[in-house]
C-alpha cells in the first residue's frame, strides 16, 4: 500500500457467487488480508477478487489509493502483451503501437540496472521494438507543453487576482492522486485553485491521437497508446472521462503501465535491461540532442515551481532569476521560495508533497492564511521521483539509498528551458494554431469535476 493510502477498503475487494435460499455464511478476513467464506458448518472457502475495470471505480480512495492490491483489467502489461500478440497473430484489426517513457520511470529502472538514465532509454525503446512496439516517445518533451502552458496560465490569472479572489494560489494538477484528493475531499472550495494545464502524460495524448495519427494517416482508434509512469494513480487519470474521444471511441492514453510493471515484463522475457542492445530513440516526441535525453531544471516532479516562478519574475517584474533559494518549512516536503522587490515579497511559491502537507495547505487556505501565489502539490512524499509504482528496493538495499540514487540520475541529464525547445515551438505554430483557439485549448488544457460524498455505510472500513 503506498504511503497516501486512506483508511477505506474497496468497497468491491471480493466476488461472492449468489446462491438460491438462506444467506448463512459469514465472511472474515485472514491476517494475510484474504477474504475467506465461513459456512454454517465451520468449512471454509477462500474467495477470489473480483476483477474490477477503472470504470468500475467509485473513487472512494480505498482502491485508487492502494492500487497495487487491486486488479485492473484495462490498464496493466498483460493487456500491452495481449495487442503485441494480436499483432503478431495477424488480428483483423492491426494496432501501432506507441510507448511513452516517463523520464522519472527511466531514471528508476536506471538505477535498478546500473545505467545512465540515457542508456536506460536507449535499452528500453530496444526492449519494446523487440516486442513489436512501432515507437516509442519520452514525456519530457510533452512536459515542455505542460510547463509553457502553466507559465502563461499563471501570468494571466495573477493580472486578474484583484478581480477574482479563487484565482490564487495556482495549484499544479500534474498529480492525480491529488486531484482525486481534491475533487473527492474538497470540491467546490479547491477546484478553482488547480491549473486547468494537462500534465505530461495527458498532453502526449494529445499529441499521439491527434497530431500524429494525422501525420501517420492514421484513425485515433487505429493506434494503441501506452504510458509508463511512476504512479499507480496515473492509470486513473488516464480513465477519466475528459480524456475520452467520444467520436473516435478510443481514450487518449488506451493504457498506463508503471516502473515495475516494466521490470516485471522484462523478468516474464527473461531479460535484464543491462544485457539489452542499445537502439536509436524516437525523435519525434522526445527531448533528445545528441543522443542523449535533455530534462527540465527544477524538482523531481517536474520542475513546475521553478520555471513558472522564473517566468513569472521576467515577465511581471522584469527579474531574471537564475537560482532559486529554498526555505524549508514543516519539514523537507513544504518548501517556499519568494521574489523581494524594495524589501516587499512580490511573489511566493511553495512545494507541497504528502497528504499531511497538502492537508496542512488546504485548512490555511480555508482559514484565509496562505500567503502563497503558487503551490507545487504532489501526493507522494518526496514527489514523483518516489512514485508508489517506482522499481521497489532489492532486499538488503536501503529505501532512502535507492531514492537518492534516482535523483542523482534524475538531475544528471542536461537541462533545457522550455522556451528554447524548437520542436515544441513548431508544433504550437503547425499544429496547434492552425486547430484554431478553442480545439488548441481542449488540447492543451482540462477541467475538474466535484464528485458527490458517498453516504452509504458501506463504503466506510469499519
Amino acid at each position: 500500500m503506498k504511503p497516501h493510502s486512506a483508511a477505506r477498503e474497496c468497497v468491491k475487494p471480493v466476488k461472492v457467487e449468489k446462491k438460491q435460499g438462506k444467506s448463512v455464511a459469514k465472511i472474515q478476513i485472514e491476517d494475510d488480508g484474504s477474504y475467506v467464506q465461513v459456512n454454517q458448518d465451520g468449512g471454509k472457502q477462500k474467495l477470489q477478487k473480483a476483477k474490477i475495470t477503472l470504470n468500475d471505480c467509485l473513487a472512494c480512495s480505498g482502491c485508487i489509493t492502494s492500487a497495487e492490491s487491486v486488479l485492473i483489467t484495462q490498464q496493466s502489461h498483460e493487456e500491452l502483451f495481449k495487442v503485441l500478440h494480436n499483432n503478431k497473430a495477424g488480428a483483423t484489426e492491426q494496432k501501432v503501437v506507441v510507448v511513452s517513457v516517463s523520464p522519472q520511470s527511466r531514471a528508476s529502472l536506471a538505477a535498478r540496472y546500473d545505467l545512465s538514465s540515457t542508456e536506460a532509454g536507449k535499452r528500453l525503446t530496444s526492449f519494446f521494438k523487440g516486442l513489436g512496439v512501432h515507437h516509442v516517445f519520452e514525456t519530457s518533451f510533452s512536459r515542455t507543453f505542460s510547463l509553457l502552458e502553466s507559465q502563461r496560465e499563471f501570468v494571466e490569472r495573477f493580472q486578474r487576482k484583484e478581480q477574482d479572489s479563487k484565482c490564487l494560489p495556482m495549484m499544479t494538477s500534474a498529480c492525480p492522486g491529488w486531484i482525486c484528493y481534491a475533487e473527492k475531499t474538497h470540491g467546490e472550495f479547491i477546484l478553482p485553485y488547480i491549473s486547468t494545464t494537462r500534465s505530461p502524460q495527458q498532453m502526449m495524448g494529445s499529441l499521439v491521437k491527434g497530431y500524429f495519427a494525422e501525420k501517420q494517416r492514421l484513425s485515433p482508434q487505429q493506434i494503441y497508446h501506452v504510458a509508463v509512469m511512476p504512479c499507480f494513480d496515473k492509470k486513473l487519470e488516464a480513465s477519466r472521462s475528459d480524456f475520452y474521444l467520444k467520436e473516435a471511441e478510443t481514450r487518449e492514453v488506451d493504457c498506463v503501465i508503471t516502473s515495475g510493471e516494466v521490470q516485471k515484463m522484462l523478468e516474464e522475457k527473461n531479460v535484464s535491461l543491462s544485457d539489452v542492445e542499445p537502439a536509436p530513440l524516437d525523435e519525434m516526441f522526445s527531448s533528445v540532442s545528441g543522443g542523449e535525453f535533455l530534462s527540465h531544471a527544477g524538482s523531481g516532479s517536474g520542475g513546475y515551481l521553478h520555471h513558472v516562478f522564473t517566468y513569472a519574475a521576467r515577465q511581471l517584474f522584469g527579474e531574471e532569476v537564475k537560482e532559486l533559494t529554498y526555505k524549508t518549512l514543516r519539514n523537507n516536503d513544504f518548501q517556499e521560495t519568494t521574489l523581494e522587490k524594495d524589501g516587499v515579497a512580490v511573489l511566493c511559491f511553495a512545494s507541497t508533497y504528502g497528504f499531511r502537507n497538502i492537508q496542512n495547505l488546504v485548512q490555511k487556505l480555508k482559514r484565509g492564511k496562505s500567503p502563497y501565489h503558487f503551490v507545487e502539490v504532489m501526493a507522494c512524499p518526496s514527489g514523483c521521483l518516489n512514485g508508489g509504482g517506482q522499481v521497489k528496493p532489492v532486499p538488503g538495499q536501503n529505501p532512502k539509498e535507492l531514492l537518492r540514487k534516482v535523483e542523482e540520475l534524475y538531475k544528471a541529464e542536461r537541462p533545457l528551458s522550455p522556451e528554447d525547445d524548437a520542436r515544441v515551438a513548431e508544433l504550437y505554430q503547425s499544429w496547434l494554431h492552425s486547430v484554431g483557439e478553442e480545439r488548441a485549448k481542449e488540447l492543451l488544457h482540462t477541467q475538474y469535476h466535484t464528485v458527490e460524498k458517498m453516504t452509504n455505510g458501506l463504503v466506510m472500513k469499519w
